[in-house]
């Protein structure tokens, strides 16, 4: 089969999702051909069963904003047609389940028929799609398509909340590849980012206000207070800035270290005892399982579909928003002996496992099979 696949191509869970698919479906002997702006961030190489083609868009004065779902519509016809594509699977309500669309009705016009499928991702819908300014589009477009998938049941209930969905949607959850995470680094290794006694707690995000930040800064000043530890910050984003401002202010700066945009995840995760995800909304948290694979339990919010993936006492422990408190507490529960925190991390990497990537591919294929009979 030959499967366009449309996304972010950023450090954002999406676009991971969607570049990871893409390679494992290429694994499994189909074509897939990347439609975006620029390559995306873990698509390290290209074979003879994965494309990349870079959507450009033309620069005009007249425009205030340039219209990215033109080129991306036009771009993607062109493809179909050039390469004999089968089927578009577009990662995003915005402006991808759209721009998708309108590709389908031009190929109409020209006599060819080619399936969509959208996955639902979560601030797609919860934040941006349901502004007064996209919700129209967004509720069109979800419904114009062939089959809609979402990451979770909580971003599924959102989605049929926030919005007029005639179509059926299928929970299709997030996944890691765990054969990607061996774990074969060394101790002294570890010993470049902390002493032998400390503790190694980390948070990888793009640093919105919706991932809380103060708050990991908050929790882990309660942490070190009682253990010796140190806090990994990975990732760019507006709310860098004034954490770093207040891990000064609280006396801290020396414990926390922030390593920016990290290609090592793998490592920084094999290195770590503990996750802290206490975000406002997660439509899944992939970044916690990504930890869970690791080893690393996490401490987390019981919000969206977070509670999905982190298993309260087992994989680690869910608390409300905000609850810095409790956060800190259950933290030091797993953090403080070390044969409870080797169970923890266990029962992590058991639970993570349930979500391998060799459990979802052959789910997508199924959906893309029943996108051919809707079309």
């Amino acid at each position: 089969m030959k499967i366009a696949i449309v996304c972010y191509p950023t450090f954002g869970g999406s676009g991971v999702v969607a570049t990871e698919l893409g390679i494992a479906l290429a694994n499994r002997g189909h074509e897939v051909h990347f439609i975006t702006y620029k390559q995306p961030v873990r698509l390290a190489m290209l074979n003879s069963k994965i494309h990349f083609h870079e959507v450009h868009v033309p620069q005009y004065p007249l425009f205030k904003y340039q219209p990215y779902e033109l080129a991306l519509s036009s771009k993607l016809v062109d493809m179909v047609k050039l390469y004999g594509i089968d089927l578009l699977h577009v990662h995003y309500a915005i402006p991808h389940a759209y721009a998708g669309y309108m590709a389908k009705k031009m190929l109409e016009d020209q006599g060819i028929t080619i399936p969509m499928v959208t996955t639902l991702h979560g601030t797609d819908i919860t934040l941006v799609g349901n502004h007064p300014d996209y919700k129209t589009a967004v509720s069109f477009s979800i419904n114009k398509s062939d089959v809609v998938t979402s990451v979770s049941q909580s971003l599924k209930r959102d989605t049929i909340r926030l919005f007029d969905i005639k179509q059926d949607i299928s929970v299709v959850p997030n996944f890691i590849d765990a054969g990607k995470y061996n774990n074969n680094f060394t101790d002294c290794q570890r010993d470049m980012i902390a002493n032998e006694d400390e503790r190694i707690i980390t948070h990888i995000s793009n640093f919105r206000e919706v991932k809380r930040i103060p708050d990991i800064i908050r929790i882990f000043h309660k942490i070190q207070k009682e253990i010796p530890a140190r806090l990994l910050m990975v990732g760019e984003g507006p709310e860098k800035e004034g954490a770093e401002k207040l891990a000064e202010e609280l006396g801290i700066a020396n414990n926390v270290v922030f390593l920016g945009n990290s290609e090592e995840i793998e490592k920084l995760l094999c290195f770590s005892d503990l996750f802290l995800l206490p975000s406002e909304t997660e439509s899944f948290g992939l970044a916690a399982l990504e930890a869970m694979i690791c080893g690393v339990p996490v401490i987390s919010s019981n919000t969206g579909g977070i509670p999905e993936v982190n298993i309260q006492g087992v994989s680690g422990f869910l608390s409300n928003v905000g609850d810095i408190e409790e956060m800190a507490a259950n933290a030091l529960k797993i953090l403080k002996k070390d044969d409870v925190l080797a169970r923890f991390k266990q029962n992590a990497i058991n639970e993570a496992k349930k979500f391998d990537i060799t459990h979802i591919v052959p789910i997508y294929e199924e959906i893309y099979q029943k996108a051919f009979e809707l079309a």
